[in-house]
């Protein structure tokens, strides 16, 4: 009983929002209490100024006067102020105790003044005290501590004081008080417990409105933001890009936008597993973020692929130094619990301005550049340029005219011969598609086949040169093989698959005397797909051949996945295979691995005897360039035979 009463003339110290709540509100009353405090006493000195002792009409409310005032300014003062819990608690403690030190003090000089004057000034007295603290204890309501303790120390000798008074008057406002006095503490409760009530529904609404506000900015977060390396996303990267781009126009600074691509980054999942290929990307991430002092703005764009905005002084010369730095950094080795993985990082870069005005265009320019990173300098960076666009306009008008191209009237063929060093003769050729433009006149095969990949008519044309070639092996010797060259989209796309074996099937030619060539930078594209694809060539009988091994990113477990037939050696490692110990002991190390996994290894581009010479002594027995012959119409590759004085001393070591 006594800890509920201790309870509940105490201030809730614990409950923050409800003290500040309380703070607050009596902030407000401070004004209206003293206000009426002091101008209700005023009014009881004035009735007995003539009838009471100056002490008790002058200078001792002179001296409540003047702590009322003191404490009304400085609420007034103070009631913007914002104070922290424990100030906050401190302060209404303080006026829990002023409120009963003054409440006893009015209470005593009123009751002292009590004796003097006549009826009508003794009624005064009585009207004072009830009227007064009456108005108090409502002003006083959010304080429930402060009420209660000031109608104790009020309205309880006012009670007693009167009813013993011995007038019946007197007697009868003490009992009227008393019960108003019980009515209004209950009112007083109900009021301080709903007031409570709704501070803690309004809390409780701030915590949801909180916790809403948190989930949408987590929702926020996530839907701009790489969950893996917490850059920014496309969606976020996009929209700051366009953000960027108007602010750039309009203050007249510079920007460029770089897109990169990392080189190797399937091979180090593969071999180490996703958990340290999710680390590299983190680290990338942070390597990114570190050039950030420089004006750059990174973001993941999806898989391995990220975008970059340049900012501040942009110049062709400044964005090639720089993204050198960022591949630099981008090719440093990445440690993981004792695995070390290495990636580099292909950057292609377009500026505002001299590549395009919009995001669109940016995009498309700094794709550009990358792709010319990827197939040429890989690891560098590239800045699109007015040679690129001119680039690019030659490549629109060779991709229209491919569209409009008759393939099977266009497209011709030529055929290069691939020699077995031991017997002198032709062991199978390699099919090559040539392209007689109508309006373009001869286009080069590097230029018109990347052309159909991005049309998106490298399937057909693919198609048109199988049949092509396919009908050209019908005249040669039946152990003479035809091997051909199929792009990403051909070994990714079922379609075509279909229609290729359908085409194989149809040809008349036994598809065990078939060579499909892919190289390894297609195959990683989709690896899973890609072998998949491999796998039906085989089932019909078709040999796998890997093209231009060594220039990708080998893995022994592509090869060991794969069903491969053959391994072509690129031919730069050829070029100074005479001169070059290093070059020697990478074609030995294939011809090796070639022999251990059945493979036939074929080498490609030799010009000169010295280099067929040094080959043959590596254990080379399959070969193909130009010094046995170039690239040959139809008609001529029957006419062809490897005369005995072009193969020199037989093979110190076979394989195939």
């Amino acid at each position: 009983m006594f800890s509920q009463i201790r309870a509940i003339l105490s201030i809730e110290a614990d409950n923050e929002a409800l003290v500040e709540a309380q703070l607050a509100a009596f902030t407000k009353q401070v004004p209206l209490l003293y206000f009426m405090l002091v101008t209700n006493t005023v009014a009881l000195t004035v009735t007995h100024f003539n009838a009471a002792p100056a002490l008790l009409t002058l200078y001792i409310p002179g001296a409540l006067y003047v702590v009322s005032l003191v404490r009304l300014v400085h609420w007034w003062f103070s009631r913007h102020k914002r104070y922290a819990r424990e100030e906050a608690v401190e302060r209404l403690r303080a006026t829990h105790r002023l409120t009963a030190l003054l409440g006893a003090g009015f209470c005593a000089w009123a009751l002292s003044i009590f004796p003097y004057g006549d009826a009508y000034q003794q009624s005064h007295v009585a009207f004072y005290i009830a009227n007064t603290v009456i108005g108090c204890i409502f002003c006083l309501m959010h304080l429930r501590a402060a009420a209660l303790t000031l109608t104790g120390i009020v309205l309880g000798p006012f009670t007693v004081f009167f009813a013993t008074s011995g007038n019946p008057v007197f007697t009868a406002l003490a009992l009227n008080v008393a019960l108003v006095t019980v009515a209004m503490v209950f009112i007083l409760l109900t009021y301080y417990r709903d007031f409570r009530a709704l501070i803690q529904s309004q809390t409780e609404l701030t915590e949801r409105q909180e916790e809403t506000q948190r989930l949408s900015d987590e929702n926020h977060r996530l839907a701009n933001l790489d969950s893996l390396t917490n850059l920014p996303n496309r969606r976020q990267f996009r929209a700051e890009l366009e953000r960027r781009i108007a602010e750039a126009e309009a203050k007249g600074t510079g920007l460029a936008l770089g897109l990169i691509d990392l080189d190797g980054f399937k091979p180090v999942n593969d071999t180490f597993g996703h958990s340290i290929g999710d680390k590299l990307l983190v680290e990338v991430g942070e390597r990114l973020s570190a050039f950030a002092d420089h004006g750059l703005f990174p973001a993941r764009l999806g898989g391995d692929e990220f975008g970059l905005v340049f900012e501040g002084a942009i110049s062709a010369d400044r964005l090639h130094a720089l993204g050198d730095d960022i591949c630099a950094a981008l090719q440093e080795p990445y440690v993981f619990s004792g695995q070390t993985a290495r990636v580099s990082g292909s950057l292609g870069i377009a500026i505002l301005g001299e590549a395009g005005a919009t995001a669109d265009r940016l995009f498309d320019r700094a794709d550009f550049a990358l792709y010319l990173a990827k197939q040429n300098f890989r690891g560098t960076t590239v800045v699109f340029s007015a040679e690129h666009e001119a680039e690019i306009n030659e490549q629109g008008r060779i991709e229209q005219a491919l569209r409009a191209a008759d393939l099977e009237q266009e497209i011709y063929l030529v055929f290069q011969p691939m020699v077995d060093a031991d017997t002198n003769g032709i062991s199978a050729y390699e099919a090559l598609a040539r392209w007689e433009s109508p309006t373009l006149g001869p286009v080069p095969p590097g230029i018109f086949i990347r052309a159909a990949e991005r049309a998106g008519i490298i399937g057909p044309l693919t198609e048109v040169v199988l049949r092509k070639a396919l009908s050209a092996a019908t005249t040669w010797p039946d152990h003479i093989r035809l091997s051909i060259n199929l792009s990403t989209r051909d070994i990714t796309s079922n379609k075509t698959v279909d229609t290729l074996l359908d085409i194989i099937a149809q040809s008349g030619v036994a598809p065990e005397r078939l060579d499909i060539e892919v190289t390894e930078t297609a195959v990683l594209r989709n690896f899973t797909l890609a072998a998949e694809n491999l796998k039906r060539f085989t089932q019909r009988g078709v040999g796998i051949a890997l093209d231009d091994f060594g220039t990708g990113h080998s893995s022994l477990s592509y090869v060991h996945k794969l069903p491969l037939s053959k391994i072509k050696i690129d031919r730069g490692f050829i070029v100074d295979i005479a001169t070059n110990d290093r070059s020697r002991s990478i074609v030995k190390t294939i011809v090796d691995l070639s022999r251990n996994i059945g493979c036939v290894c074929v080498v490609e581009g030799m010009e000169t005897a010295e280099q067929v010479t040094v080959l043959r002594s590596l254990g080379c027995r399959i070969m193909q360039g130009y010094y046995f012959a170039r690239p040959q119409k139809l008609e001529d590759t029957l006419a062809y035979q490897a005369t005995s004085d072009t193969i020199v001393n037989p093979v110190l070591r076979k394989t195939g």
